[in-house]
């Protein structure tokens, strides 16, 4: 009788213990962990450091954090403002001239964050062509796309410096190389200096820019690049939009304080020269956010300056909406 009850106490003691352990688990295994939402972002372009803080929140796993598999994807023929606005990709890199001109045409999309403050593009000489402010460019080649804005903001431009755009040659050079066209086809074309300029500074190549930035009073400053969704994705499933850009503004944030960390990471990612990509990084970091109370806000009055000046460019069939064109309440809250 003795063994027997010395046997029975550390028996009940086990099953007590096994009780309590199912009790602790809701008397099930561990739940299995939720899937990741499937993500389809759309560049404008290839890989580039207008794209880093999205590549920098997908190499530290701040996307996964947020319960968020992307899937990041070259710009289609079709054009990313048409395919996010139809639903085959939840997000796109965009520009506020594609996306206004789409606006006007009913593609239902949205701007939820501007990737740079202010305008960084500008129109871009060989140095030793002399072309260093908007009248200049009489009597010069512009090799370009043939797109109606590239006449219009050319037009406004050498306007506000006694120019006349009518005296400009227009030569579709359906944006090839800066330093091919160049030198071969035309006299300056349209770039953005965060890529271009800074290729020239590494090549050796002194050149000119006339940047729009220093004639806003003419040419109104704009969101160059922007991050855009659908109307019917913040409807459906506004939170999904939220932790995509909590992820996404982490990621810019970190390359605004780290741009040499953040550089390496683009170089993993991107098929372009690293020196290039460093030196990119280096300078535009510096204008993500700029004069911004946070990286991504976008100015009402901003939206509402460009899209007004579009309309009066006969840019867009109708006026739009500017108030409807973007919003700042995915931005993270500071």
């Amino acid at each position: 009788m003795r063994t027997q009850k010395t046997m029975r106490k550390p028996l009940a003691f086990c099953m007590l213990a096994v009780l309590a352990a199912l009790l602790l688990t809701g008397g099930c295994a561990p739940a299995a962990p939720k899937p990741l939402d499937k993500v389809v972002l759309m560049l404008d372009w290839v890989p580039n450091t207008n794209h880093t803080g999205i590549y920098v929140a997908l190499d530290k796993g701040w996307y996964r954090e947020k319960g968020i598999e992307p899937e990041i994807i070259q710009p289609s023929k079709t054009g990313v403002e048409q395919v996010v606005g139809a639903g085959q990709a939840h997000f796109g890199i965009s520009f506020s001239e594609w996306l206004t001109s789409a606006r006007a045409q009913g593609v239902p999309i949205v701007s939820i964050a501007a990737i740079i403050q202010h305008n960084t593009s500008g129109f871009a000489s060989p140095a030793e062509k002399g072309l260093k402010r908007p009248k200049d460019l009489e009597g010069h080649r512009y090799g370009g796309g043939g797109l109606d804005i590239e006449r219009a903001m050319l037009k406004a431009l050498m306007a506000c410096d006694g120019g006349d755009v009518d005296k400009v040659e227009f030569v579709n050079t359906v944006y090839a190389d800066f330093f091919v066209v160049t030198q071969r086809d035309a006299d300056f074309t349209w770039i953005y200096y965060a890529w271009t300029g800074i290729e020239a500074e590494l090549r050796g190549v002194p050149i000119n820019v006339i940047w729009l930035r220093d004639y806003a009073q003419c040419v109104p400053d704009y969101y160059t690049p922007i991050i855009i969704t659908s109307e019917q994705l913040i409807q459906q499933n506004p939170d999904l939009v939220r932790r995509f850009m909590e992820a996404t503004a982490r990621g810019y944030e970190f390359a605004i304080a780290n741009p040499s960390e953040a550089a390496e990471i683009l170089i993993k990612y991107a098929e372009a020269n690293p020196e290039l990509i460093r030196r990119s990084q280096e300078w535009l970091s510096k204008h993500y956010a700029e004069d911004a109370p946070q990286w991504g806000y976008q100015d009402a009055a901003v939206w509402e300056r460009f899209a007004s000046w579009m309309a009066e460019n006969n840019l867009i069939a109708k006026p739009i909406d500017a108030s409807k064109a973007f919003t700042n309440e995915f931005l993270p809250k500071k």
